[in-house]
């Protein structure tokens, strides 16, 4: 039967137990315990593991088999994106205000009132922002945020954390930029974690967790190469 691993702050920050040690209930997690230090947390993405946890909770480590991803070509801009695309009606940005969208995306939402982002968490991140690991794009309805998505690159690799939308298509509108971007810029798969019906409709897909930790080994690591 396998067990939780319970990481202790005495631990060095890159040690996790191998994937494979994932529990099957519930489906991913890895291990609990540890910090949110920026380093532990680079570690943690380089080798597909990710935190999420609830408010009370220690801080739980999750690598779920199958992965959730899009590869940047693969992202499906349907007739109606692309006419709000075409339209004018936002503006994007990246970097420009990382905290607003971490906050946007810890706001309570209609479907989910409570958040698993915890001051800690946010705190976390934007450290690693701060250290040019975490990255912002704001989606603008003229002087107003509308939506936006954050996350993680490691060499060739984006590690999407969350999104939201205060208008309509406002996240679409942030993860078509999000794919652009990457497509350009030789960033290879974006991590979308857990599939869902909004993300497949995107172009997401689930590929087996074997997969993934082999794309990371080979590019998470790289040099990022000029465009």
């Amino acid at each position: 039967m396998k067990r939780i691993t319970w990481l202790s702050a005495l631990d060095a920050p890159d040690w996790f137990p191998p994937l494979e040690q994932a529990l099957e209930e519930p489906a991913g997690l890895l291990a609990a315990g540890g910090d949110l230090s920026s380093a532990r947390l680079v570690a943690a993405y380089g080798r597909g593991i990710f935190p999420w946890y609830s408010p009370g909770q220690p801080v739980l480590w999750w690598s779920p088999d199958p992965r959730a991803v899009l590869f940047p070509q693969e992202f499906h801009c349907s007739r109606s994106l692309k006419r709000t695309l075409r339209g004018g009606k936002f503006s994007v940005s990246d970097d420009r205000d990382f905290e607003a969208v971490i906050d946007g995306c810890a706001a309570p939402r209609a479907a989910s009132p409570g958040t698993w982002i915890t001051s800690d968490m946010r705190a976390a991140y934007v450290e690693l922002h701060r250290i040019g690991r975490a990255h912002s794009i704001e989606v603008w309805r003229g002087s107003e945020l509308a939506g936006g998505l954050y996350g993680v690159r490691l060499g060739e690799v984006f590690f999407g954390e969350s999104m939201f939308s205060r208008e309509r298509d406002a996240s679409k509108v942030a993860l078509a930029h999000l794919a652009s971007t990457c497509a350009r810029n030789n960033v290879v798969v974006i991590d979308c974690q857990l599939p869902s019906r909004h993300l497949t409709s995107l172009g997401v897909r689930s590929i087996p967790r074997r997969q993934f930790a082999s794309l990371l080994r080979e590019h998470a690591y790289a040099p990022i190469r000029a465009p």
